[in-house]
């Protein structure tokens, strides 16, 4: 008995500290627990329980598992993801007032095709590029939006993603006259050409150009390069200026644990330097 009251007090700290803190915060609790429970948190957390167990016998085998273990908590930490999503968004700000251009250009890459049970083509994330599209063109930024993408066939079957891109125009008030679709390009590289090629038809210089902000750098980068002048108008910002609220010990310590949300952004980021290597060392950029 005594033994089992010496034990309360050791402990008495550390669960007065996890009953009024964890859960007395449900919303804290909701969001922090989660973390260690989802594969990304499980993996991490075996991880350096064997870096532990390796260590604790000196062997080699803990360098390996450290090295592992490092790459999951940087690569799905918060404020890394930030900042390389930011290295890239940043680079093409829209101007306070978008001026008017003589086509809209946007990029694909945001829409799934109305494959079984959709009812309709649906947007991702990166759907903001065919609303904010609809929203220029309804401003009168310019007279026609010309949409541009394929569908690779293995990734996914269905009509071209211009063809969804345009049905989705059309149910947002942009007239079938204004939709020019560009059905074949399957990589930004594509885009461009395809693009070029329309407005060399038409005899169209200036375009808005559509795209997320993170993918803008490289696209602007591309058609620049085949001689069209771009006016950048990114959309689909990961990161924004809000400031966080009520920031503190418990703020931190969710945003130190393994999320896969930040894995994700940290994985876009590097996808899209490596695309802008790739496409230097092409010579397409």
């Amino acid at each position: 008995m005594i033994l089992i009251n010496w034990w309360k007090f050791l402990f008495f700290p550390a669960e007065f500290f996890f009953r009024g803190y964890f859960l007395g915060d449900f919303i804290f609790f909701s969001k922090f627990i989660p973390l260690l429970l989802y594969p990304l948190g499980l993996v991490a957390i075996l991880l350096g329980i064997i870096c532990f167990f390796e260590w604790k016998k000196r062997s080699w085998l803990q360098f390996p598992a450290a090295i592992a273990l490092l790459i999951i908590l940087v690569s799905s930490n918060f404020w890394v993801s930030q900042a390389l999503m930011k290295s890239l968004e940043r680079q093409n700000l829209p101007p306070s007032v978008m001026p008017n251009a003589e086509a809209i250009v946007v990029l694909g890459g945001g829409i799934s095709s109305a494959a079984y049970p959709r009812s309709m083509p649906e947007v991702n994330e990166a759907g903001d590029r065919v609303l904010y599209g609809a929203k220029l063109y309804r401003d009168g930024k310019a007279p026609i939006v010309i949409v541009s993408g394929g569908r690779i066939g293995w990734l996914g079957g269905g009509l071209p993603e211009s063809t969804d891109m345009g049905t989705l125009l059309a149910m947002m008030g942009v007239p079938d006259s204004a939709i020019i679709e560009e059905p074949n390009s399957l990589n930004t590289y594509e885009n461009a050409v395809n693009v070029q090629k329309i407005l060399d038809q038409k005899g169209i210089k200036e375009v808005l150009l559509v795209t997320s902000a993170f993918h803008m750098p490289r696209a602007r980068l591309i058609f620049e390069k085949l001689g069209m002048k771009v006016i950048p108008a990114p959309t689909d910002f990961y990161v924004t200026e809000d400031k966080v609220k009520d920031f503190n010990f418990g703020t931190i310590l969710v945003y130190l644990l393994p999320d896969p949300r930040y894995l994700n952004l940290n994985t876009i980021a590097l996808k899209e330097y490596l695309g802008l290597l790739i496409y230097y060392l092409k010579g397409w950029v």
